[in-house]
């Protein structure tokens, strides 16, 4: 439990910040946030520990049924992108968000960039009052970048977050459904692309219908096994 070694202070606003969604060759990049304020490390460990023994951990290492059962125990619902949730677990209320930064924002401003603004505006939205005593837990290596940063606003990047950390793992959880269930719905307006298995990722069923195809709307057009084909699409309009 890293956060414990993190947050000494209280209370304490903590929001912990995942993305899913950097290496697919079509759809947006999903951030997961989740917020919550602990009054004392009594209150922080007792969150953690259930959080844990719920099987809350990074997002790849669940299943999708184990993922889905996570999230209803907590009654974490479905909601639009950019509309925040809200749960009570263990007597402390936690707010939660999915944030989407979509292809033509990352062919435009490239997938790091993107991915690290809209982590940042997640975890602005969600954050309440003036961030005198905020610590955000950032998966990755990378701060945010600010033009003048807030006072008080202390940002943690944990390499391997959504493994060390329970708060960014359930905020992977949060992501990862949100997106792959994105993904299905596309699959009905372009099933030649199979995203319904392969949710954009670049594996070869998916390579191949790009080559056959050319890309679709959502594709990444800047992406390498994207690019290439464009002008085949063009041919066909």
């Amino acid at each position: 439990m890293i956060e414990l070694k993190l947050v000494t202070q209280f209370p304490q606003e903590i929001i912990a910040v995942d993305e899913v969604g950097r290496s697919p060759l079509s759809g947006p990049v999903v951030i997961g946030a989740v917020r919550l304020v602990v009054s004392d490390h009594t209150s922080l460990i007792g969150l953690l520990r259930s959080l844990r023994r719920c099987g809350v951990k990074d997002s790849k290492q669940l299943p999708h049924e184990q993922r889905m059962k996570l999230l209803g125990k907590f009654m974490i619902q479905n909601l639009p992108y950019r509309e925040k949730g809200i749960f009570l677990w263990k007597g402390i209320e936690l707010s939660f968000i999915t944030w989407n930064m979509d292809h033509d924002v990352i062919d435009r401003e490239n997938i790091f960039a993107a991915s690290m603004r809209g982590m940042k505006e997640a975890a602005n939205f969600l954050s309440v009052g003036d961030k005198s005593q905020t610590t955000v837990l950032i998966d990755g290596q990378s701060r945010f970048r600010w033009e003048t940063e807030p006072a008080g606003w202390r940002e943690i990047p944990i390499i391997k977050g959504d493994i060390k950390s329970s708060l960014i793992g359930l905020a992977s959880i949060i992501a990862k459904e949100k997106r792959d269930s994105w993904m299905r719905q596309m699959h009905e307006s372009y099933p030649q692309y199979g995203f319904m298995t392969n949710y954009g990722y670049p594996t070869r069923e998916h390579r191949l219908a790009i080559e056959e195809h050319g890309p679709c709307p959502i594709h990444r057009l800047t992406f390498s096994k994207v690019k290439e084909f464009i002008r085949k699409t063009e041919e066909v309009g």
